[in-house]
């Protein structure tokens, strides 16, 4: 047998072991790599600042973990401490205000009593309220889950903004790319990427500042449910409503008729209109000025929502990363296709 031949069936052997190894954690490191590439000018810009690859990857894992996921791990444990403290007067309440409102309209929606009776046939409060403290059960299993994973996420992502340098030039030598190709493809996906990361969390930040400022004037916890309301601003079209709704229901139920009328007019008219429909394509332009340089394509802003919406509904949370990762990536490729096209019709003609 040939040595390289050899070779290939130990490199071959060696990888499945690594799968089965590894299988556990391919996608938080994928997870890690991609936000390490997102964030690839704020390592660059630590790493100027102390001149310490090492203080650069511990203050952007840092960072990552108080903008990110300490806002998140926060929602999830308190979230699950109030569904175990649930009073099930509460839900009964909510259950007697939507049957009376179903059964007795206001004459101006009296058309839509139909839709609202065959929408809510199925729904069982009874059932909700009695499996409440499985259901935070549940999610306390999920929350814990997350919470270790999201910590999984910071640690390799801190390898990864460390060692990010010496496993470019590594990936560069194994698979023999040009370095012009090499830079493309870094540079494509590290562009939008960037401009994704950033927008998510400053629009999330935004429109849940707003939500959780207007909702602490009405007594419950602003920061609690401005951080809900962010995390769900991230559903296109219904996030946001899906907050509202809710809060809009329960204040109607306790007779505080004025609250919810302030709360559903406040989210739709100054969130979902000005905020979301106005104030955020500036955001998101700014920041594709400040992240895009010159020599850079663009890639459409259509293309990267699209990407986000396929990404969650395939992937679930992690999804608006990696649905505009597996873009970018693919595209890149058709431009280093289309480049070696062109070169090889030029060569054709000389």
């Amino acid at each position: 047998m040939k040595t390289q031949y050899f070779i290939a069936i130990l490199f071959g052997v060696a990888l499945y072991w690594m799968y089965l190894l590894y299988a556990p954690f391919l996608m938080v490191i994928t997870i890690a790599v991609l936000l390490s590439i997102s964030t690839s000018n704020i390592q660059d810009y630590f790493e100027k600042k102390f001149h310490s690859k090492m203080a650069a990857a511990l203050l952007s894992s840092l960072l990552l973990a108080i903008l990110f996921f300490a806002p998140l791990s926060y929602f999830l444990t308190n979230f699950t401490i109030k569904l175990k403290h649930l009073d099930p007067n509460t839900l009964k309440n909510v259950e007697m205000y939507i049957k009376h409102f179903i059964e007795h309209p206001p004459e101006y929606l009296h058309f839509a009593k139909p839709y609202f009776e065959d929408s809510l046939k199925d729904v069982n409060i009874n059932a909700l309220t009695t499996h409440s403290l499985d259901i935070a059960g549940k999610i306390g299993v999920i929350s814990a889950g997350f919470v270790k994973n999201a910590f999984l996420v910071i640690i390799f992502y801190f390898f990864a903004n460390y060692n990010s340098g010496s496993m470019v030039y590594f990936l560069k030598r194994i698979v023999q790319m040009s370095v012009e190709d090499a830079q493309l493809l870094i540079r494509e996906l590290s562009v939008v990427m960037s401009v994704v990361f950033y927008s998510i969390i400053t629009t999330a930040m935004f429109e849940g500042a707003l939500f959780g400022i207007a909702i602490s004037f009405m007594g419950y916890n602003g920061l609690l449910f401005g951080i809900m309301y962010g995390f769900a601003s991230l559903i296109p079209v219904i996030g946001g409503m899906l907050m509202w709704l809710p809060f809009m229901i329960y204040e109607f139920s306790i007779g505080h008729s004025n609250d919810a009328i302030f709360i559903t007019l406040y989210s739709v008219i100054v969130i979902s209109i000005i905020a979301d429909t106005f104030v955020k394509p500036l955001i998101i332009r700014e920041i594709n000025q400040k992240v895009h340089k010159a020599g850079v394509a663009k890639m459409n802003e259509l293309i990267i929502f699209f990407a986000i919406i396929a990404g969650l509904t395939t992937f679930g949370f992690w999804g608006m990363i990696l649905g505009p990762a597996i873009t970018a990536f693919f595209l890149t490729i058709l431009k280093l296709f289309e480049a070696r096209s062109i070169e090889c019709d030029l060569k054709e003609e000389v």
